[in-house]
């Protein structure tokens, strides 16, 4: 297992455990609708509850990104949105907030393009915690995993319901801060897992890693989001919030007056949904 240098993820967790109780992680799109509003989203994340912030590399290629996350993708990308831009916005939030962990959550292309040493210079100035990047396998640490580390940064991998006992040990052998579990087999936004299903997932990614996890993909209410962390250690949501940002478009894409207070409402109904759930042992 990678050396596990201390960061705002690992304080975090640490808090968590401390206060007894669950994380919640909110996933973004860098630019989404526009710099501006995005930015004002942003901004607001932490005071409404989010524990921590994944924060979406815009990409026109992706992955594992249902129809959602993809266009909001798309939409930053029309306006003007790069990565040098997505750090300057966490360059702007860090100025009201060095608590908060921010986790850039994306693909491997654009960090590439801009250069593997002066990104993570510039990620790490910019005040970035750690990476998860989706098209990034174990087999590719050398890449970015590994230089992340050095760089005083986490590396954060998937793990899947199809990673099987065989592949689990070499997928968390250099992860760090905290493993992403995809409750379920398919893109993000679609269905969801309960915690029924989950659970014993997690029982076997523990029996691999002491690291926290945190699970993603499905997961829209705060009672979805209460259920995951009875199990899990934090929930993340992405599909859920970025839609209330695509409801709140005019024809033209571009946003109707109150889209980042909707959002920030959606993420303190989540939050209190996690915050409902007390995992103190005995409780």
């Amino acid at each position: 297992m990678a050396q596990q240098t201390e960061t705002r993820i690992t304080k975090m967790f640490d808090r968590l455990k401390a206060e007894g109780r669950g994380g919640l992680g909110t996933f973004i799109t860098a630019g989404d609708p526009d710099y501006d509003t995005g930015l004002e989203i942003l901004m607001g994340l932490a005071n409404a509850g989010a524990d921590m912030i994944e924060f979406g590399i815009p990409f026109s290629d992706p992955m594992a990104d249902g129809p959602a996350i993809q266009a909001s993708s798309l939409r930053a990308l029309k306006k003007g949105m790069t990565l040098a831009k997505t750090l300057n916005m966490v360059r702007e939030f860090r100025k009201q907030d060095d608590v908060t962990p921010i986790i850039l959550m994306g693909y491997y292309n654009p960090i590439y393009i801009y250069g593997i040493d002066i990104f993570l210079a510039d990620a790490k100035e910019a005040g970035i915690d750690g990476y998860i990047v989706v098209d990034l396998p174990p087999e590719e640490e050398n890449e970015l995993c590994k230089p992340a580390i050095a760089a005083g940064m986490n590396f954060i991998y998937l793990t899947a319901p199809t990673t099987d006992d065989e592949r689990l040990p070499r997928v968390v052998e250099n992860a760090s801060g905290f493993i992403y579990f995809v409750s379920i087999t398919g893109i993000t936004g679609t269905k969801s897992a309960t915690s029924a299903d989950i659970a014993p997932h997690l029982e076997r990614i523990r029996k691999h890693t002491n690291l926290p996890i945190a699970v993603g993909f499905g997961i829209k209410t705060p009672k979805n989001a209460a259920d995951t962390v009875k199990v899990g250690d934090a929930a993340v949501v992405g599909s859920a919030l970025v839609k209330v940002i695509t409801d709140n478009l005019d024809e033209n894409d571009n946003p109707m007056p109150g889209i980042a207070p909707k959002v920030h409402k959606l993420v303190s109904e989540l939050a209190a949904g996690v915050r409902s759930v007390n995992k103190r042992i005995g409780a």
